[in-house]
């Protein structure tokens, strides 16, 4: 018989896994969406963009000949001709170095440190 005073049991699981399951789903896919208003921009003035200093490339061959623009030292002069040649160069610019891979590494060593001296100092050994 039924009475008023009978707690009924009240099966709350089936309730928490369509819930699990309805999160599961809404975290999966909340990352995909994308909302995309249309709004219309403003006009802005044109600006000119700052020139980038140039950069420096210096090569040198297994000979230890060195090759700056379309000069061509040995490395015992490449030092005081490129202090010499330096003036002409912003010293903010990069100076990117190739190097043959059979060359001493004092030699290699020497150029960089040669660059550094006169004052630049992004310097950058270039490899493959």
């Amino acid at each position: 018989m039924f009475s008023w005073d009978d707690d009924p049991d009240l099966n709350i699981t089936p309730l928490v896994d369509v819930m699990l399951v309805l999160m599961a789903i809404l975290m999966i896919t909340a990352p995909t969406i994308n909302y995309e208003e249309q709004i219309t921009l403003p006009q802005g003035t044109h600006s000119k963009v700052k020139d980038k200093n140039p950069t420096i490339m210096i090569r040198m061959d297994k000979d230890q000949n060195i090759y700056l623009d379309k000069d061509i030292y040995t490395l015992k002069d490449f030092a005081d001709n490129f202090m010499l040649k330096s003036k002409k160069y912003n010293f903010k610019s990069d100076v990117f170095i190739r190097a043959d891979e059979n060359l001493a590494y004092r030699d290699v060593m020497f150029l960089l440190k040669s660059v550094k001296e006169v004052g630049f100092a992004k310097v950058s050994l270039i490899t493959e």
